[in-house]
């Protein structure tokens, strides 16, 4: 008997909701950047909830997310941003046939992702099902979700023991952490704020005015959480799906363990900087890494 499988159909797909992992590495080469979830770390989290490996596809809702419904039981977990999401969150629990499950504004953060056991199992491009979409590479079609698709599951994993208590998320820092080059005290004694036009390939900054020399700058390849300094003054912290080259000044970095915090600012938001020391910011990537696998 062919078994049937089951779907998550999209009633209404909010504000920008797509099919994203932990991206495509190693392509760079080619001027693709891994792109993957904005909030990498709370993805990873909540498929370890639900039991899925770390890095299975599930869905980034971007500030306002929609309605989805599932065509049989699965066990779902939503983490990330603080959403009216009408399921608890950090925590895995199970949706019945047909339930809607409908997701409000962010409340604070930006991002929340909606883990399913077994994961979503569009066709992997370059071995990744992120939505890349300066690209149209991967995810569902390329795009992001629109009313009336429906995205194909797996099967929930056998082995593993999903995690059904609360998981509380990492505090929240008040400061961007960053590495630097010896410009970093003219971007930590400023206050800044997200603009607007900010997307998955940079968050744009707007403040005072960095003093930048004019002198060319060979064109050289560039980070995710790299900060530039650009020829208006107002500074770039490259995101996911951040172009793979560049000319402009980098004055710093953004530590690996903020990553997640990056993907959860939001437009207007207030952000300040703080240099650390490599050995802190490995510290600090060590202690995240240890929150993450009790959660295993």
């Amino acid at each position: 008997m062919e078994r049937r499988l089951n779907h998550i159909r999209v009633i209404a797909p909010g504000l920008l909701t797509t099919v994203q992992d932990l991206g495509r590495p190693g392509y760079a080469h080619w001027g693709i950047s891994a792109s993957g979830a904005a909030d990498a770390l709370s993805l990873r989290a909540g498929n370890l909830l639900v039991g899925n490996p770390e890095g299975t596809a599930g869905l980034e809702i971007t500030l306002l997310g929609g309605t989805l419904e599932f065509e049989s039981a699965a066990l779902v977990a939503f983490t990330g941003a603080d959403f009216d999401a009408g399921i608890p969150m950090w925590q895995a629990v199970e949706v019945k046939p047909g339930q809607p499950v409908r997701c409000g504004p962010a409340r604070s953060g930006a991002r929340g992702y909606l883990c399913v056991a077994g994961g979503i199992t569009v066709p992997l491009v370059l071995g990744s099902a992120s939505t890349h979409l300066v690209t149209g590479l991967g995810g569902w079609h390329g795009r992001a979700l629109k009313r009336g698709d429906v995205l194909p599951l797996g099967d929930p994993p056998g082995v593993a023991r999903p995690r059904r208590e609360t998981a509380p998320p990492p505090a929240a820092t008040a400061e961007l952490r960053v590495t630097a080059s010896g410009d970093a005290g003219i971007l930590c004694r400023a206050t800044w704020h997200v603009k607007e036009d900010s997307d998955r390939m940079g968050l744009r900054l707007r403040g005072p005015v960095l003093e930048r020399e004019t002198s060319h700058m060979l064109t050289e390849g560039v980070p995710l959480g790299a900060v530039q300094a650009p020829p208006d003054g107002q500074p770039i912290i490259l995101f996911v799906e951040h172009q793979t080259t560049g000319g402009y000044p980098k004055i710093s970095n953004v530590i690996s363990a903020d990553f997640h915090a990056l993907g959860q600012l939001r437009p207007r938001a207030e952000v300040a900087f703080e240099h650390v020391s490599m050995d802190t910011a490995l510290a600090l990537l060590r202690a995240q890494e240890d929150w993450l696998h009790r959660l295993v």
